[in-house]
């Protein structure tokens, strides 16, 4: 596994888990990255991502929300929110990572991590976002 899929996992389970136990991201972080040290840089990255969430909730919540229409935030299944909120983060604040990028790999964690239709809800919610974060030039 590379560095920055294994670092998006990583920031996917400490965003859930705060999501879930109401406990600070970055406490969460380290307890993720404490039961499997990684390498530095996917270390780095999984930080990167966490703390950006951190910093950018109420922007990164009212994207989601304003997208999802039928869908409050406190309806979706945690896992959902928590790969929307990770990927969100990734659209607006790493413009160097591909948009196709960031949509696989957030609908393999759904896929992984959530039930049997949260590939396809998330890769809808987030196709609607990266369209309007990153319109493709005419």
């Amino acid at each position: 596994m590379n560095a920055r899929r294994q670092g998006r996992e990583l920031a996917f389970r400490a965003i859930y888990q705060a999501d879930v136990t109401g406990d600070p991201l970055d406490r969460c972080l380290a307890e993720v990255l404490e039961e499997a040290p990684p390498a530095e840089t996917t270390h780095n990255f999984a930080a990167t991502l966490v703390s950006e969430l951190e910093q950018n909730r109420e922007e990164v919540d009212a994207v989601v929300s304003r997208t999802a229409v039928n869908w409050p935030l406190r309806r979706m299944a945690a896992t959902d929110r928590s790969v929307l909120r990770l990927a969100v983060v990734e659209i607006l604040y790493h413009a160097e990572t591909p948009i196709r990028v960031t949509l696989d790999e957030a609908i393999e964690l759904a896929k992984m991590y959530g039930s049997e239709t949260s590939g396809s809800f998330v890769n809808g919610v987030l196709d609607r976002i990266a369209h309007e974060a990153r319109p493709s030039p005419e």
